[in-house]
């Protein structure tokens, strides 16, 4: 048995809040019966939404997407000049592991796997997402430093987990975070006196940019994907 929420997160058709809406609204049935809040149904249950039936996707979809600066991760917002579901067209639907802001690039994974985006999400499991940032002006070796050992942001009132940083040229370094605090790169960049001019996200736990090109995206399959689910914890499910 599973919770209609999740059932029907499943299904594809939206997300867990979003389908607790869906059910508040009247708008989803049971077997012919208006549905209620936390109840469980199961693959023989008839469940319907708007008066159309829903099953889940049997099938789960893990894709590699180079977001351009630009895109706006959300699903919905009218002040966005594109959102991300406007800018990758696919026929499931999909949701992001993992934001990246407006003026970022780089990779963000989609799935409609809801448990491996909890699983890759929950900042406990310190899963690694390496950046290339550029800055503003030439930085030091002292800023490399701070930057890898934690810094306070006055404005979340935290300090940063350690990291590793690596030298790539007098204004670009690279980056690799556990943890993912809202615009936390460009936050520890303005603390230390640098700005960022770009910052491209180009790995995340195993799955790589590579030679994506922006504003495409690739199935992630065969091992790969494999292995991201092992990293998850997830070994036991079946991956396409």
């Amino acid at each position: 048995m599973t919770r209609l929420n999740k059932y029907l997160a499943e299904c594809g058709i939206c997300s867990r809040r979003e389908a607790d809406d869906l059910i508040g609204q009247g708008r989803v049935k049971v077997n012919g019966q208006k549905a209620v809040s936390g109840m469980q149904v199961s693959g023989a249950d008839h469940v319907e939404v708007n008066g159309r039936q829903v099953k889940p996707v049997p099938a789960k979809i893990v894709l590699a997407y180079n977001k351009p600066v630009g895109v706006t991760c959300t699903e919905k917002d009218r002040h966005a000049e594109k959102t991300i579901t406007e800018a990758v067209r696919y026929p499931v639907r999909l949701t992001y592991a993992g934001r990246l802001d407006k003026d970022s690039d780089g990779l963000i994974i989609l799935t409609n796997d809801g448990e491996l985006i909890q699983r890759m999400m929950r900042g406990a499991n310190r899963h690694e997402k390496e950046y290339v940032v550029r800055v503003d002006r030439e930085y030091t070796d002292d800023f490399l430093v701070k930057m890898s050992q934690g810094v306070y942001l006055k404005e979340l009132n935290e300090t940063t987990r350690p990291c590793e940083t690596a030298y790539i040229g007098k204004y670009t370094f690279g980056i690799t975070l556990t943890q993912g605090l809202n615009r936390q790169i460009r936050r520890m960049c303005e603390s230390l006196g640098y700005k960022v001019r770009s910052l491209t996200r180009i790995r995340v736990m195993n799955i790589e940019l590579g030679g994506l090109k922006s504003g495409t995206y690739r199935e992630v399959r065969g091992e790969e994907l494999a292995t991201l689910y092992r990293m998850c914890g997830m070994s036991g499910k079946n991956q396409v």
